[in-house]
């Protein structure tokens, strides 16, 4: 496979895919759940594990320059087929429904031009209106990867600098208009009703989004010009969303007292924006926001398609879809996600979904993902005189599990069901696909207490 994406382009795809509809809405989604003094630790914690999994992440490309695809290919080499398929299937889910909340959010910012109080055309982004203006933007994108990913991410790299811009001026007006009384009134939070720490955990699931598409890079190394840059990439990208993502949070307590801003619509910055530039503020950020989004949108589709395409080479998806077009670009996966974005923009139509639902959603199928990711550099650094590599590998896994035991219980039970289906496509890829291999005895166990425990987890999800 040609190799074309340079260090810019890689690291245009990690922070435009991380900079996404989350910084826009990030001011209200923190200040519902937190006070000052959470948030600070919320960002302390997922700084110190973010860094830790670009770390691993880093040293995992370098330890094993041979394994592209990362998030699949490092679970399927460390803990088996099953894992591996795990790890590929419940983030190509995650990406799907991150997709799925992009189109979401665009259309609801395109409301402050069209929607009054009496007419409402996009609403939330989940109007028949909006979701026939997103299916159109979808398969408009749909049309534009399958030209090749190298013109996608050409395209990406221009979205990502523009999308900058309105965030470097909010930052700009917001230390103007910064007060500080108002930033420590209530710190620990307590108008919430709830101790410190719950409040730190109820971050996590927030901040974890915020930071889906860290893994970017490592996802198509495929098609990276040199190796050493996806580490690179990876680093240079965390390091800047990290900034922006304080910056935003932090300095947005300044602006407005927690209690309003957590009652402020999404896209919250621009509730901001209005209060530091007057009337044409929302305007401004719904413009940045657009733009930042289809950019991310862009970025993840990409993603997206390249983890099937990357596990039905190596037999966890069907062979089917590892089929490419003339241009390289993975064209049968491609057209497996956006279909599968399409049906789930149709049924946000149908239900009325809105975009922090779809945020808890795709945080928490990401959990499994990038938990083994860790855990695989622990595998391959333990008993080896690498005590760096091991400590980052641990601090990775213990980031993983720690969101895992943050998500809560009712998390986990929505995830047990959303992996269920999927081994429905394994033991075809297993069986149906590739008759040559049967099932162990460990994964016929492992499949068979997921699905039993699917069952009892869908009824508490019901009741």
């Amino acid at each position: 496979m040609e190799k074309k994406l340079g260090l810019s382009a890689l690291t245009a795809l990690v922070l435009s895919s991380m900079l996404g509809a989350g910084v826009f809405s990030l001011p209200q989604n923190m200040a519902a759940v937190a006070g000052p003094a959470a948030l600070l630790i919320g960002w302390v914690i997922t700084g110190v594990g973010i860094l830790f999994l670009a770390l691993a992440m880093l040293l995992l490309t370098r330890l094993k320059p041979e394994l592209d695809g990362g998030i699949f290919t490092y679970a399927r080499a460390g803990f088996g087929e099953l894992l591996g398929f795990c790890s590929a299937w419940g983030y190509w889910l995650c990406a799907v429904i991150a997709n799925v909340s992009y189109l979401v959010i665009v259309f609801s910012a395109l409301s402050f031009f069209t929607d009054t109080p009496n007419r409402v055309v996009f609403g939330d982004g989940n109007t028949w209106q909006a979701m026939l203006g997103a299916s159109l933007l979808l398969w408009m994108v749909h049309f534009l990867v399958l030209r090749g990913v190298q013109t996608a991410a050409s395209i990406n790299l221009l979205a990502t600098l523009g999308k900058l811009v309105p965030l470097l001026l909010f930052v700009v007006l917001a230390v103007a208009a910064f007060n500080y009384d108002r930033f420590h009134f209530d710190f620990s939070g307590l108008s919430l009703g709830k101790p410190l720490w719950e409040q730190v955990k109820q971050t996590m699931l927030i901040t974890l989004w915020v930071f889906i598409g860290v893994e970017g890079a490592v996802v198509v190394s495929a098609r990276a010009r040199q190796k050493k840059d996806v580490g690179r990439a990876t680093l240079l990208a965390v390091l800047a969303a990290l900034l922006v993502y304080l910056l935003v949070t932090l300095l947005s307590l300044g602006v407005v007292p927690r209690a309003e801003l957590a009652q402020m619509r999404n896209p919250s910055m621009a509730g901001l924006m209005t209060r530091l530039m007057g009337h044409w503020g929302d305007a401004v950020i719904a413009a940045g926001l657009i733009v930042s989004v289809c950019g991310a949108y862009l970025s993840w589709t990409i993603m997206a398609a390249e983890v099937p395409f990357i596990a039905a080479q190596q037999g966890a998806f069907p062979r089917s879809i590892a089929r490419q077009n003339g241009r390289n670009a993975p064209a049968a996966s491609l057209w497996l996600t956006n279909g599968s974005v399409q049906i789930c923009l149709i049924l946000i139509a149908l239900t009325h979904a809105d975009y922090n639902t779809l945020l808890t959603i795709a945080s928490e199928m990401i959990l499994v993902p990038y938990l083994l990711v860790g855990l695989y550099l622990v595998k391959l650094t333990r008993g080896k005189a690498q005590p760096l590599a091991l400590a980052v590998g641990l601090g990775a896994s213990f980031y993983g599990l720690w969101l895992l035991y943050a998500s809560g219980p009712l998390h986990l039970l929505l995830s047990v069901v959303l992996y269920a289906p999927g081994l429905l496509l394994f033991l075809f890829a297993r069986r149906g696909g590739r008759g040559d291999i049967s099932l162990t005895q460990l994964e016929r166990v492992a499949i068979g207490l997921l699905m039993a425990a699917s069952l009892p987890a869908m009824w508490q999800l019901m009741v």
